[in-house]
């Protein structure tokens, strides 16, 4: 079911739908009788294509995700809280770059906002969480050579490095933590449904959303911001994904 959610969930992102609803309405065009419907058929591939790539229409996609939880004000308010969990969202196991070219960039931003917050409270401790590839090197050894390199100390510093998905990461850290209040650092977009997974264990976490991508500017929007643009297929792209991951978590009960 793993691998049948990951594969479907490809089909359904912005371009390969276009390119799927383009590629229909070139057979409709060429190979049969119905030219009308092959051309209505490519216009609306088209249409959505450029939707997509629309930051303002990205942006509110993602508004309702990015900005349900708030940043973190005040946090010495929190000074008993032990923990902080850092949720993996991706790396490469490529030994020619350095490690902050190894890990992806929503990964990257998550740990160093954990960093940032456990400079803050130097009492905590890291539990940085991905898995791996049969045979690779897991995400959360990646993610502590980072922490390292930035000065965290190792006894500080917790591996869970056998999840999958989020909804695994939440069974396994929960064996690790029990019902203790800590801190989640996970990229904006992801945090509703994290939080969701995470509760559904009655778990505690607090969330610490990183890695915004709708950031609005004092100025307001230029002039480039309204053509369609690769910025806006990336964005759209985050918010269905983590849009159907919700749907697909509420339909298995998970949350």
């Amino acid at each position: 079911m793993f691998w049948v959610k990951k594969i479907v969930s490809k089909f359904l992102f912005p371009i390969p739908l276009c390119l799927e609803i383009l590629l229909f309405g070139l057979i409709l065009l060429f190979f049969t009788s119905k030219k009308k419907l092959g051309k209505a058929v490519i216009c609306l591939g088209v249409i959505l294509l450029a939707a997509f790539s629309f930051s303002p229409l990205a942006d509110m996609l993602l508004a309702p995700l990015e900005y349900k939880y708030p940043k973190i004000e005040n946090l010495k308010a929190y000074s008993g809280v032990r923990w902080i969990v850092v949720l993996g969202g991706g790396h490469k196991n490529d030994l020619r770059t350095p490690v902050t070219s190894r890990l992806v960039r929503p990964t990257l931003v998550r740990v160093v906002e954990a960093v940032r917050i456990h400079c803050l409270l130097p009492h905590t401790k890291l539990i940085l969480s991905e898995g791996a590839l049969p045979g690779q090197v897991s995400g959360a050894e990646i993610m502590a050579d980072l922490a390292l390199a930035l000065g965290i100390d190792k006894a500080s510093i917790v591996l869970e490095p056998d999840s999958r998905d989020t909804k695994d990461q939440a069974r396994r850290i929960k064996k690790m933590i029990g019902k203790d209040r800590f801190f989640l650092v996970t990229s904006a977009s992801h945090m509703p449904r994290s939080m969701a997974l995470f509760e559904k264990r009655d778990m505690r976490p607090i969330p610490a959303p990183t890695d915004h991508l709708f950031k609005k500017d004092p100025a307001g929007r230029g002039f480039k911001d309204y053509f369609p643009n690769a910025e806006g297929i990336f964005k759209t792209n985050v918010a269905l994904y983590e849009y159907m991951g919700l749907i697909w978590a509420r339909i298995r009960g998970q949350i």
